[in-house]
């Protein structure tokens, strides 16, 4: 593994504590309200749709739609080298694209028969997916250059535990929403909440910049160079994309399966987007303090114990024929042990990106591993309908294990490995 990465950084590294504060609230509430429509489209409108008889196939779909995000990669350099000095050079963007995603939820509103209009609501499902992911791109060049030495560990588990949040609210809260008040209800506590990261946005100042913005043509060269630094490659292209693809491909499986069971879309959505997610969302928490504390390597062989516990519990819900309290438990189990490997993913491939080129950097590392997650997602649910529930998520259980076997030797590298320098405005 790198000799670029460190499992521990210096203490008192971070960038001022007010500014610090500043990053990770507004880091924090753009991911909440970013994942507030992510998690309704791939938790919720998969449910409603299942109720509504879809084929897993379709379902597929949808699952597939994500793969806009990790394409962000390929316009990620227009976002490091244009902006407004005025406005903040990311913050302009963030302007932009969080008031698009208020409006792509307010253009969903008038279709109360998601299933009647499928063409139009996967489209604005896709149109929002672009605003997201470019909104993302800004939000995680901020939180680079602005978050340093220990404050990264804190940054990346409120960076993954907002995701959580934000599914909460999106793929539970709404659903539930939906299931009593109906489509227009759910759409409607979606955009309001959405809002509020647009104010957060306006509260922001973004430190000026004591650089010039990289040319574009070193921003798109960067695509290139960023894999090639010591030990990037394996972790990027191999062992986070294992890991990804196959917690991703077990856990697509859930919602469908428990429609099948009988499930009501109230309890689906209570039970996989906010009971599951509380102890994901402290176990983000958690693993960032952790990593301040004890670095990186100890966090992710404490992680992916945990998610094997719960890919191998999330087998036997999938037979459809597991208790209810069970399939609660192996829930939380899962996504706690998920949720600590990806906030130590996302804070090495932090460390792996350049001030310079902060937001191309981040955002293809990351984008490989969720492209592969995606695809996983969408082809695991139409294995499913061929081969079943449990074969599929046998197959992804041993992505998991081949993940977690591989990550295990990286990181004992990344303990022998220096800090990084730091990086800041």
């Amino acid at each position: 593994m790198a000799a670029t990465v460190a499992s521990n950084h210096p203490a008192g590294t971070g960038t001022p504590r007010g500014s610090a504060r500043k990053a990770l609230k507004l880091v924090g509430g753009l991911y909440v309200t970013q994942y507030l429509g992510i998690g309704f489209f791939t938790i919720g409108l998969v449910g409603i749709l299942r109720d509504s008889g879809v084929s897993l196939a379709t379902l597929g779909l949808i699952q597939l739609i994500g793969i806009i995000w990790p394409l962000k990669v390929f316009w990620s350099p227009l976002v490091d080298r244009f902006g407004s000095r005025r406005l903040g050079h990311y913050r302009s963007w963030l302007l932009i694209f969080q008031t698009g995603l208020v409006l792509s939820l307010i253009a969903l509103v008038p279709f109360t028969d998601p299933a009647g209009s499928l063409g139009i609501v996967l489209t604005l499902c896709a149109i929002y997916v672009v605003c997201s992911a470019t909104q993302d791109i800004a939000a995680d060049a901020i939180a680079v250059r602005m978050l340093t030495g220990t404050l990264r560990g804190w940054g990346n588990g409120i960076q993954v535990a907002a995701t959580y949040l934000g599914s909460v609210i999106g793929g539970g809260l709404s659903i539930a929403v939906y299931d009593r008040f109906g489509w227009m209800a759910a759409l409607g506590l979606l955009t309001a909440a959405t809002l509020v990261g647009l104010v957060l946005v306006l509260q922001f100042r973004e430190p000026v910049r004591t650089t010039p913005p990289t040319a574009l043509s070193n921003g798109f060269r960067a695509l290139g160079s960023v894999l090639g630094q010591p030990g990037c490659r394996p972790w990027a292209l191999v062992t986070v994309p294992l890991l990804y693809s196959g917690s991703a491909g077990i856990y697509a499986l859930v919602t469908p399966a428990l429609v099948d069971a009988g499930w009501s879309l109230t309890l689906i959505g209570t039970v996989t987007a906010i009971i599951a997610s509380i102890p994901a969302i402290l176990a983000g928490v958690a693993a960032g303090g952790a990593i301040a504390r004890w670095g990186r390597a100890p966090v992710l062989i404490i992680g992916v114990i945990v998610l094997l516990t719960g890919s191998i519990g999330l087998l036997v819900t999938l037979t459809g024929e597991a208790p209810t309290a069970l399939t609660i438990i192996t829930l939380c189990v899962f996504m706690s042990g998920y949720t600590a490997t990806n906030v130590v993913a996302y804070t090495v491939t932090m460390d792996f990106s350049r001030p310079s080129t902060a937001g191309t950097d981040f955002t293809l590392l990351t984008s490989i591993g969720l492209a592969v997650s995606f695809i996983a997602s969408s082809l695991g649910l139409a294995l499913a309908g061929v081969v079943g529930y449990l074969a599929t998520g046998s197959l992804a259980l041993a992505l998991v294990l081949a993940g977690c076997v591989l990550g295990y030797r990286q990181l004992r590298a990344i303990a022998k490995a220096p800090a990084p320098i730091g990086v800041g405005y």
